[in-house]
Protein backbone atom coordinates (compact mmCIF):
# COMPACT_ATOMS: atom_id res chain seq x y z
CA UNK A 1 0.00 0.00 0.00
CA UNK A 2 0.80 3.44 -0.72
CA UNK A 3 1.59 6.54 1.02
CA UNK A 4 -0.95 8.44 -0.63
CA UNK A 5 -3.38 5.35 -0.08
CA UNK A 6 -2.89 4.82 3.36
CA UNK A 7 -3.15 8.26 4.71
CA UNK A 8 -3.95 10.91 1.70
CA UNK A 9 -3.83 13.51 4.19
CA UNK A 10 -0.36 13.06 5.19
CA UNK A 11 0.53 12.93 1.77
CA UNK A 12 -1.10 15.86 0.87
CA UNK A 13 0.92 17.89 3.67
CA UNK A 14 3.80 16.51 2.45
CA UNK A 15 2.99 17.33 -1.36
CA UNK A 16 2.24 20.84 0.32
CA UNK A 17 5.33 20.97 1.99
CA UNK A 18 7.32 20.36 -1.47
CA UNK A 19 5.89 22.90 -3.38
CA UNK A 20 6.33 25.68 -0.92
CA UNK A 21 10.08 24.30 -0.32
CA UNK A 22 10.69 25.17 -4.15
CA UNK A 23 9.24 28.49 -3.50
CA UNK A 24 9.45 29.55 -0.20
CA UNK A 25 11.92 30.28 2.66
CA UNK A 26 10.87 29.27 5.87
CA UNK A 27 9.99 31.52 8.77
CA UNK A 28 12.68 32.07 11.50
CA UNK A 29 11.69 30.04 14.37
CA UNK A 30 13.87 31.93 16.64
CA UNK A 31 12.51 33.62 19.88
CA UNK A 32 11.05 36.94 20.07
CA UNK A 33 14.43 39.29 20.41
CA UNK A 34 12.69 43.00 21.34
CA UNK A 35 13.99 45.33 18.90
CA UNK A 36 14.75 43.21 15.96
CA UNK A 37 12.19 42.87 13.06
CA UNK A 38 9.21 44.60 11.73
CA UNK A 39 7.83 47.49 14.25
CA UNK A 40 4.05 46.96 12.97
CA UNK A 41 1.09 46.11 15.61
CA UNK A 42 -1.98 46.73 13.56
CA UNK A 43 -4.43 44.75 11.55
CA UNK A 44 -4.98 47.73 8.93
CA UNK A 45 -2.77 48.84 6.53
CA UNK A 46 -1.24 52.39 6.95
CA UNK A 47 1.47 51.99 4.02
CA UNK A 48 1.39 55.00 1.42
CA UNK A 49 -0.76 54.48 -1.80
CA UNK A 50 2.51 52.95 -4.11
CA UNK A 51 3.53 50.65 -1.29
CA UNK A 52 0.24 49.18 -0.55
CA UNK A 53 -0.02 49.07 -4.48
CA UNK A 54 3.69 46.92 -4.60
CA UNK A 55 1.83 44.71 -1.67
CA UNK A 56 -1.32 43.75 -3.74
CA UNK A 57 0.81 42.95 -6.65
CA UNK A 58 2.83 40.25 -4.84
CA UNK A 59 -0.31 38.63 -3.41
CA UNK A 60 -1.58 38.46 -6.70
CA UNK A 61 1.72 36.83 -8.05
CA UNK A 62 1.59 34.40 -4.94
CA UNK A 63 -1.59 33.61 -5.58
CA UNK A 64 -1.02 32.72 -8.92
CA UNK A 65 1.74 30.67 -8.12
CA UNK A 66 -0.13 28.79 -6.02
CA UNK A 67 -2.88 28.31 -8.63
CA UNK A 68 -0.68 27.05 -11.41
CA UNK A 69 0.85 24.55 -8.72
CA UNK A 70 -2.45 23.00 -7.61
CA UNK A 71 -2.98 24.81 -4.14
CA UNK A 72 -4.60 28.21 -5.45
CA UNK A 73 -8.67 26.60 -5.12
CA UNK A 74 -7.80 23.55 -3.05
CA UNK A 75 -11.88 22.85 -2.35
CA UNK A 76 -12.85 24.32 -6.24
CA UNK A 77 -14.34 22.30 -9.32
CA UNK A 78 -11.90 21.12 -11.01
CA UNK A 79 -13.34 22.60 -14.25
CA UNK A 80 -12.39 25.79 -12.44
CA UNK A 81 -9.16 24.99 -11.14
CA UNK A 82 -9.50 23.36 -7.99
CA UNK A 83 -8.82 20.09 -6.69
CA UNK A 84 -12.18 18.92 -5.47
CA UNK A 85 -10.44 17.98 -1.87
CA UNK A 86 -11.51 18.88 1.72
CA UNK A 87 -11.77 21.95 3.43
CA UNK A 88 -9.69 19.39 6.25
CA UNK A 89 -7.21 19.90 3.33
CA UNK A 90 -7.36 23.60 2.96
CA UNK A 91 -7.02 24.19 6.83
CA UNK A 92 -3.88 21.90 6.72
CA UNK A 93 -2.54 23.67 3.80
CA UNK A 94 -2.98 26.97 5.24
CA UNK A 95 -1.24 26.01 8.55
CA UNK A 96 1.91 24.69 6.67
CA UNK A 97 2.04 27.86 4.64
CA UNK A 98 2.18 29.76 8.31
CA UNK A 99 5.70 28.23 8.65
CA UNK A 100 6.76 29.86 5.21
CA UNK A 101 7.99 33.71 4.52
CA UNK A 102 5.10 34.03 2.00
CA UNK A 103 3.32 37.59 0.46
CA UNK A 104 0.01 38.16 2.48
CA UNK A 105 -2.64 37.45 0.59
CA UNK A 106 -5.21 38.73 2.39
CA UNK A 107 -7.04 41.76 0.00
CA UNK A 108 -7.61 38.83 -2.39
CA UNK A 109 -8.35 36.05 -0.11
CA UNK A 110 -10.72 36.76 3.22
CA UNK A 111 -13.75 38.53 1.42
CA UNK A 112 -13.24 37.55 -2.74
CA UNK A 113 -11.98 33.98 -2.39
CA UNK A 114 -12.97 33.07 1.11
CA UNK A 115 -16.57 34.89 0.98
CA UNK A 116 -17.69 35.75 -3.09
CA UNK A 117 -16.25 33.21 -4.67
CA UNK A 118 -17.82 30.27 -2.86
CA UNK A 119 -20.88 32.36 -3.52
CA UNK A 120 -21.00 33.09 -6.99
CA UNK A 121 -20.25 28.93 -7.36
CA UNK A 122 -23.32 28.14 -5.40
CA UNK A 123 -25.79 30.87 -6.95
CA UNK A 124 -24.28 32.16 -10.01
CA UNK A 125 -24.91 30.96 -13.71
CA UNK A 126 -22.35 29.62 -15.49
CA UNK A 127 -21.81 31.97 -17.91
CA UNK A 128 -20.31 34.26 -14.76
CA UNK A 129 -18.55 30.96 -13.22
CA UNK A 130 -16.47 30.92 -16.64
CA UNK A 131 -15.62 33.96 -16.40
CA UNK A 132 -14.60 35.29 -12.84
CA UNK A 133 -13.83 32.11 -11.11
CA UNK A 134 -10.55 31.48 -12.38
CA UNK A 135 -9.70 34.85 -12.60
CA UNK A 136 -10.38 34.99 -9.16
CA UNK A 137 -8.97 32.28 -7.98
CA UNK A 138 -5.60 32.86 -10.24
CA UNK A 139 -5.32 36.50 -8.55
CA UNK A 140 -6.31 38.02 -11.84
CA UNK A 141 -9.66 39.68 -10.37
CA UNK A 142 -10.36 41.15 -6.78
CA UNK A 143 -14.09 40.92 -5.39
CA UNK A 144 -15.37 43.17 -2.72
CA UNK A 145 -19.03 42.63 -0.88
CA UNK A 146 -21.03 45.37 -1.38
CA UNK A 147 -23.32 44.71 1.52
CA UNK A 148 -23.31 47.45 4.50
CA UNK A 149 -25.11 51.03 3.75
CA UNK A 150 -25.31 54.07 6.22
CA UNK A 151 -28.68 53.08 7.44
CA UNK A 152 -28.26 49.01 6.83
CA UNK A 153 -25.19 47.61 9.25
CA UNK A 154 -25.86 44.54 11.25
CA UNK A 155 -29.71 45.32 10.56
CA UNK A 156 -28.53 43.93 6.42
CA UNK A 157 -31.88 43.20 5.24
CA UNK A 158 -32.51 46.91 5.63
CA UNK A 159 -31.25 47.68 2.80
CA UNK A 160 -32.32 50.60 0.04
CA UNK A 161 -30.24 50.55 -2.89
CA UNK A 162 -32.16 49.76 -5.35
CA UNK A 163 -32.48 48.02 -8.26
CA UNK A 164 -34.92 48.27 -11.12
CA UNK A 165 -35.94 45.81 -14.00
CA UNK A 166 -34.87 46.39 -17.81
CA UNK A 167 -35.71 45.30 -20.82
CA UNK A 168 -32.25 43.67 -21.02
CA UNK A 169 -31.11 43.97 -17.11
CA UNK A 170 -31.18 45.98 -14.05
CA UNK A 171 -30.17 49.54 -13.39
CA UNK A 172 -28.86 49.73 -9.90
CA UNK A 173 -28.69 53.14 -7.59
CA UNK A 174 -27.83 53.96 -3.78
CA UNK A 175 -24.72 53.76 -1.80
CA UNK A 176 -22.78 51.30 -0.13
CA UNK A 177 -19.95 51.96 3.00
CA UNK A 178 -17.73 50.48 4.69
CA UNK A 179 -16.64 48.32 1.75
CA UNK A 180 -12.77 46.94 2.24
CA UNK A 181 -10.65 46.29 -0.72
CA UNK A 182 -13.21 48.23 -3.25
CA UNK A 183 -9.99 50.56 -3.53
CA UNK A 184 -8.28 47.59 -5.47
CA UNK A 185 -11.34 45.38 -6.39
CA UNK A 186 -12.35 44.54 -10.09
CA UNK A 187 -16.11 43.09 -9.07
CA UNK A 188 -18.45 43.67 -5.94
CA UNK A 189 -21.01 41.64 -4.54
CA UNK A 190 -23.84 43.83 -4.34
CA UNK A 191 -27.41 43.65 -2.12
CA UNK A 192 -30.10 45.76 -3.56
CA UNK A 193 -34.00 46.11 -3.10
CA UNK A 194 -35.99 44.68 -5.96
CA UNK A 195 -39.26 44.59 -3.97
CA UNK A 196 -40.17 47.50 -1.31
CA UNK A 197 -43.81 46.61 -0.93
CA UNK A 198 -42.69 42.37 -0.16
CA UNK A 199 -41.03 41.78 4.03
CA UNK A 200 -37.53 42.81 3.90
CA UNK A 201 -35.79 39.38 3.97
CA UNK A 202 -38.05 38.71 0.63
CA UNK A 203 -37.47 41.98 -1.47
CA UNK A 204 -33.96 41.56 -2.14
CA UNK A 205 -31.95 40.53 -4.67
CA UNK A 206 -28.02 39.61 -4.97
CA UNK A 207 -26.07 40.88 -8.50
CA UNK A 208 -22.35 40.51 -9.41
CA UNK A 209 -21.15 44.13 -10.30
CA UNK A 210 -18.38 44.93 -12.98
CA UNK A 211 -17.09 48.18 -10.91
CA UNK A 212 -15.02 49.65 -14.00
CA UNK A 213 -19.03 50.40 -15.31
CA UNK A 214 -20.07 53.72 -15.82
CA UNK A 215 -21.53 55.39 -12.68
CA UNK A 216 -19.54 53.57 -10.35
CA UNK A 217 -17.78 55.67 -7.62
CA UNK A 218 -15.25 54.33 -5.18
CA UNK A 219 -14.55 57.26 -2.30
CA UNK A 220 -11.68 56.40 0.17
CA UNK A 221 -12.69 56.32 3.79
CA UNK A 222 -10.03 57.66 6.47
CA UNK A 223 -9.88 55.66 9.65
CA UNK A 224 -8.83 56.66 13.04
CA UNK A 225 -6.09 54.72 12.56
CA UNK A 226 -4.67 56.77 10.02
CA UNK A 227 -5.06 54.15 6.41
CA UNK A 228 -7.46 54.53 4.18
CA UNK A 229 -8.43 50.34 3.89
CA UNK A 230 -12.55 51.36 4.09
CA UNK A 231 -14.40 52.93 0.86
CA UNK A 232 -17.96 54.09 0.23
CA UNK A 233 -19.19 52.82 -3.51
CA UNK A 234 -22.05 54.97 -4.87
CA UNK A 235 -23.79 53.24 -7.57
CA UNK A 236 -25.36 55.76 -10.21
CA UNK A 237 -27.61 54.11 -12.62
CA UNK A 238 -25.45 51.09 -12.79
CA UNK A 239 -26.56 49.28 -15.72
CA UNK A 240 -25.99 45.35 -14.86
CA UNK A 241 -27.11 42.51 -16.95
CA UNK A 242 -29.46 39.76 -15.83
CA UNK A 243 -26.99 36.97 -16.25
CA UNK A 244 -24.86 39.05 -13.51
CA UNK A 245 -27.92 38.17 -11.37
CA UNK A 246 -26.96 35.70 -8.21
CA UNK A 247 -29.92 33.54 -7.55
CA UNK A 248 -33.50 34.35 -7.65
CA UNK A 249 -35.12 37.52 -7.96
CA UNK A 250 -36.42 38.71 -4.72
CA UNK A 251 -33.97 35.35 -3.28
CA UNK A 252 -30.79 37.50 -2.28
CA UNK A 253 -31.12 36.92 1.61
CA UNK A 254 -30.12 32.71 0.68
CA UNK A 255 -27.68 34.56 -1.73
CA UNK A 256 -26.03 36.85 1.41
CA UNK A 257 -26.77 34.00 3.72
CA UNK A 258 -24.20 31.88 1.54
CA UNK A 259 -21.89 34.87 2.24
CA UNK A 260 -22.64 35.30 5.78
CA UNK A 261 -21.57 32.11 6.91
CA UNK A 262 -18.33 32.37 4.96
CA UNK A 263 -17.59 35.62 6.47
CA UNK A 264 -17.67 34.54 10.18
CA UNK A 265 -15.83 31.73 9.64
CA UNK A 266 -12.89 34.06 7.98
CA UNK A 267 -12.59 36.57 10.48
CA UNK A 268 -12.69 34.34 13.26
CA UNK A 269 -9.86 32.24 11.85
CA UNK A 270 -7.40 35.95 12.00
CA UNK A 271 -4.86 34.33 14.40
CA UNK A 272 -3.34 32.71 10.65
CA UNK A 273 -2.31 36.65 9.81
CA UNK A 274 0.39 38.71 9.92
CA UNK A 275 -1.16 40.32 13.23
CA UNK A 276 -0.85 37.30 15.48
CA UNK A 277 3.07 37.42 16.07
CA UNK A 278 2.17 40.18 18.46
CA UNK A 279 -0.46 37.87 19.79
CA UNK A 280 2.06 35.33 20.83
CA UNK A 281 2.86 34.06 24.44
CA UNK A 282 6.21 35.45 23.13
CA UNK A 283 5.90 38.50 22.02
CA UNK A 284 3.44 40.12 24.88
CA UNK A 285 5.98 38.16 28.08
CA UNK A 286 8.70 40.11 25.60
CA UNK A 287 6.07 43.36 26.35
CA UNK A 288 5.58 43.01 29.88
CA UNK A 289 9.44 42.29 30.42
CA UNK A 290 10.47 45.15 28.31
CA UNK A 291 7.75 47.86 29.51
CA UNK A 292 9.24 47.34 33.13
CA UNK A 293 6.42 45.54 34.43
CA UNK A 294 8.13 42.16 34.67
CA UNK A 295 7.44 41.67 38.44
CA UNK A 296 3.76 43.96 38.63
CA UNK A 297 1.89 41.20 39.89
CA UNK A 298 -1.21 42.71 38.09
CA UNK A 299 -0.33 42.79 35.10
CA UNK A 300 1.39 39.41 35.13
CA UNK A 301 -2.37 38.21 35.98
CA UNK A 302 -4.08 40.18 33.66
CA UNK A 303 -1.74 38.24 30.97
CA UNK A 304 -1.86 34.79 32.01
CA UNK A 305 -5.64 35.74 32.09
CA UNK A 306 -5.95 36.52 28.27
CA UNK A 307 -3.30 34.15 27.51
CA UNK A 308 -5.63 31.14 28.77
CA UNK A 309 -7.70 32.77 26.90
CA UNK A 310 -6.25 32.87 24.06
CA UNK A 311 -5.31 29.14 24.31
CA UNK A 312 -9.47 28.58 24.92
CA UNK A 313 -9.82 30.37 21.45
CA UNK A 314 -7.00 28.08 19.94
CA UNK A 315 -9.17 24.53 21.13
CA UNK A 316 -12.53 25.57 19.81
CA UNK A 317 -10.83 26.23 16.54
CA UNK A 318 -9.26 22.59 17.05
CA UNK A 319 -12.52 20.76 17.66
CA UNK A 320 -14.16 22.58 14.91
CA UNK A 321 -11.11 20.83 12.65
CA UNK A 322 -12.03 17.41 14.63
CA UNK A 323 -15.75 17.95 13.91
CA UNK A 324 -14.68 18.42 10.25
CA UNK A 325 -12.68 15.87 9.65
CA UNK A 326 -15.65 13.66 11.12
CA UNK A 327 -17.70 14.95 8.50
CA UNK A 328 -19.75 16.86 10.17
CA UNK A 329 -21.19 20.37 9.03
CA UNK A 330 -19.95 23.63 10.91
CA UNK A 331 -22.21 24.69 13.64
CA UNK A 332 -22.02 28.22 15.49
CA UNK A 333 -18.47 27.68 16.54
CA UNK A 334 -17.16 30.01 13.81
CA UNK A 335 -19.99 33.12 15.19
CA UNK A 336 -18.04 32.41 18.42
CA UNK A 337 -14.63 32.20 17.73
CA UNK A 338 -15.53 35.33 15.44
CA UNK A 339 -16.54 37.04 19.32
CA UNK A 340 -13.83 35.69 20.79
CA UNK A 341 -10.88 36.83 18.66
CA UNK A 342 -12.35 40.21 18.70
CA UNK A 343 -12.93 40.24 22.89
CA UNK A 344 -9.18 38.86 22.69
CA UNK A 345 -7.23 41.51 20.69
CA UNK A 346 -9.71 44.18 22.48
CA UNK A 347 -8.29 43.06 25.65
CA UNK A 348 -4.53 42.58 24.82
CA UNK A 349 -4.38 46.51 22.49
CA UNK A 350 -6.10 47.83 26.15
CA UNK A 351 -3.03 46.08 28.13
CA UNK A 352 -0.09 46.97 25.95
CA UNK A 353 -1.58 50.81 25.83
CA UNK A 354 -1.19 50.65 29.63
CA UNK A 355 2.14 48.77 29.48
CA UNK A 356 3.78 51.06 27.25
CA UNK A 357 2.00 54.36 29.13
CA UNK A 358 2.60 57.55 27.38
CA UNK A 359 5.09 56.50 24.66
CA UNK A 360 1.82 55.37 22.95
CA UNK A 361 0.70 59.47 21.95
CA UNK A 362 3.40 60.77 20.06
CA UNK A 363 6.18 58.64 18.00
CA UNK A 364 9.78 58.76 19.54
CA UNK A 365 11.58 55.99 16.97
CA UNK A 366 11.45 53.89 20.16
CA UNK A 367 10.94 50.23 19.15
CA UNK A 368 7.75 48.47 20.57
CA UNK A 369 6.23 51.36 22.03
CA UNK A 370 4.08 54.00 19.71
CA UNK A 371 3.38 50.94 17.39
CA UNK A 372 1.12 49.76 19.50
CA UNK A 373 -1.47 52.69 18.85
CA UNK A 374 -1.90 51.06 15.53
CA UNK A 375 -3.25 48.16 17.17
CA UNK A 376 -5.25 50.09 19.89
CA UNK A 377 -7.28 51.84 16.95
CA UNK A 378 -8.03 49.01 14.75
CA UNK A 379 -9.06 46.58 17.56
CA UNK A 380 -12.72 48.46 17.91
CA UNK A 381 -13.49 47.20 14.08
CA UNK A 382 -13.44 43.62 14.58
CA UNK A 383 -16.37 44.14 17.23
CA UNK A 384 -18.14 45.51 14.32
CA UNK A 385 -17.51 43.85 11.42
CA UNK A 386 -18.94 40.32 10.36
CA UNK A 387 -21.70 41.56 12.73
CA UNK A 388 -21.83 42.73 15.37
CA UNK A 389 -20.63 41.48 19.10
CA UNK A 390 -24.72 41.78 20.17
CA UNK A 391 -25.70 39.26 16.76
CA UNK A 392 -22.39 36.75 17.83
CA UNK A 393 -23.74 37.03 21.27
CA UNK A 394 -27.25 36.03 19.81
CA UNK A 395 -26.24 33.06 18.19
CA UNK A 396 -24.11 31.57 21.44
CA UNK A 397 -27.18 32.08 23.35
CA UNK A 398 -29.75 30.39 20.74
CA UNK A 399 -27.94 27.81 19.29
CA UNK A 400 -25.48 26.70 22.08
CA UNK A 401 -26.81 27.48 25.43
CA UNK A 402 -30.54 26.84 23.94
CA UNK A 403 -32.02 30.30 25.29
CA UNK A 404 -35.36 31.39 23.51
CA UNK A 405 -34.89 34.03 20.53
CA UNK A 406 -35.65 37.19 21.13
CA UNK A 407 -39.01 38.49 20.47
CA UNK A 408 -38.95 40.07 16.88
Amino acid sequence: MTTTEADPLAAFADEARAFLDAHAERRSTDAVIWGKGEDHTGYFSEDPPEVEQALVDQARAWQRTRYENGFGWITGPESYGGRELSGVHDLVYDQIEAEYDVPDTGVLSLIGLGMIGPTILAHGRDEVRDRYLPAMFRGEVIACQLFSEPGAGSDLAGVQTRASRTEDGWVLRGQKVWTSVAQHAQIGMALCRTDPDAPKHKGITAFLVDLSLPGVEVRPLRQMSGGAEFNEVFLTDVHVPDDHRLGEVNGGWRVALTTLMNERASVGNEASTGVARVLSDGFLAALLHESGHGEDAAARRRLAEITADLTAAEYLNRATIRRLRSGAQPGPEASVSKLLWAQNLTRIAHLAAELVGPRLTADTGEWGTFSWNELLLSAPAFRILGGTEEIMKNILGERVLGLPKEPS
